[in-house]
């Protein structure tokens, strides 16, 4: 039934522009319409199957274009037209300003509705209902941070999961945009053949959904995405400086290069960093002793926190909870290392 409305589209096509040429040159050139009108039915099949495949904005905004393109190609061929003296002249002249101009507004509409956000309209639609209705209440509307597009969230920040527990905590502000881009790097983990990449791709889809049923966070899905770059990393600064927001992820050297191009980060390690206690060198600790240490007669034991702490001759005490002096505190790219020796023998307590 498909093959057969498209041959007579086709078949239709090619006679209504042979009728067409027909009535305005005579049977000399009516063979040039039947011609046209085969290409153009061809051209719509194409274009129809390509259409298919476009998102619903990329076809809005092209049949937008191509609309306000015919409009301007008619109006400008317009005086031409009442001109009767060179009919073949004035046919040319219209047909081609319809192609060209035509064209040209259809591929500018598709690509400007290809960069509309509907996520990011409907959000600030919502935004200024909510502060017309605070302006109501109080009469003095709520100014809004305009700088903050919101927290376009990374592939690495959700698969590592932390950022779940972060949102039930309130302290994220602002909206969490997840971009289609990011969603199908997630998919393409959980659907790799690798059994520990795909258990990571479906903890992030885990760690994604929950943080969709957190009440206390807005998480949006943006459609946005830029075919002329492969790296989701890319892609990612590019959304950020575009919506002037801001990316949440623990990839640092996606940080580095976001904040060479002006973008803030938020990174997630530097807030678990951050958020470690304090030692100072002389302070008390009680430690498990858990393993030997790479020098002679060390020991190694961590905080809850998972900071390695070396004590110095603390071999013999294994298994034991000890007393330990911290002497000094080693900061390193990978976290922090506490250098320690056990309590002075008069002083130390030792727990079986």
């Amino acid at each position: 039934m498909f093959l057969v409305m498209r041959s007579l589209l086709v078949l239709f096509a090619s006679v209504s522009g042979y009728l067409i040429i027909y009535q305005i040159v005579g049977n000399q050139l009516a063979y040039i319409g039947l011609v046209s009108g085969l290409l153009i039915a061809v051209l719509a099949l194409i274009f129809e199957d390509r259409v298919k495949r476009a998102p619903l904005r990329i076809v809005m905004g092209g049949a937008i274009g191509l609309i306000i393109g015919l409009i301007v190609a008619n109006l400008l061929t317009y005086p031409l037209m009442l001109n009767n003296e060179n009919i073949y002249l004035e046919l040319s002249a219209y047909l081609l300003a319809n192609c060209v101009i035509g064209y040209l507004g259809l591929s500018i509409g598709m690509k400007k509705g290809d960069e509309f956000d509907g996520s990011a309209f409907i959000t600030h639609f919502k935004e200024g209902r909510h502060q017309d209705r605070q302006a109501g209440n109080d009469g003095a509307p709520r100014q809004h941070d305009a700088a903050k597009g919101g927290l376009i969230v990374d592939t690495s920040v959700i698969i590592d999961g932390r950022i779940a527990e972060v949102c039930e905590t309130g302290f994220l502000d602002g909206r969490l945009i997840v971009p289609q881009f990011v969603l199908q790097e997630l998919q393409y983990i959980a659907d790799s053949p690798d059994p520990i990449k795909r258990a990571r791709g479906k903890r992030g889809l885990d760690v994604l959904k929950t943080i969709q049923a957190n009440k206390k966070v807005e998480v949006s899905i943006s459609d946005k995405d830029y075919h002329d770059i492969r790296e989701v990393d890319s892609k990612l600064v590019a959304l950020a400086r575009e919506t002037n927001g801001r990316i949440l992820t623990n990839d640092a050297n996606l940080h580095k290069v976001a904040e060479l191009r002006g973008v803030q980060v938020l990174n997630i390690n530097k807030l678990a960093t951050a958020m470690k206690p304090v030692v100072l060198p002389g302070e008390i600790m009680n430690i498990l002793v858990l393993k030997e240490g790479k020098e002679h007669n060390q020991g190694v034991g961590y905080l809850e926190d998972g900071t390695m702490v070396v004590i110095d001759n603390a071999r013999d005490h294994l298994g034991k909870m000890i007393d330990v002096s911290i002497t000094s505190v080693l900061q390193t790219t990978g976290g922090r290392m506490i250098f320690s020796k056990v309590r002075d023998e008069s002083k130390r307590q030792v727990y079986q």
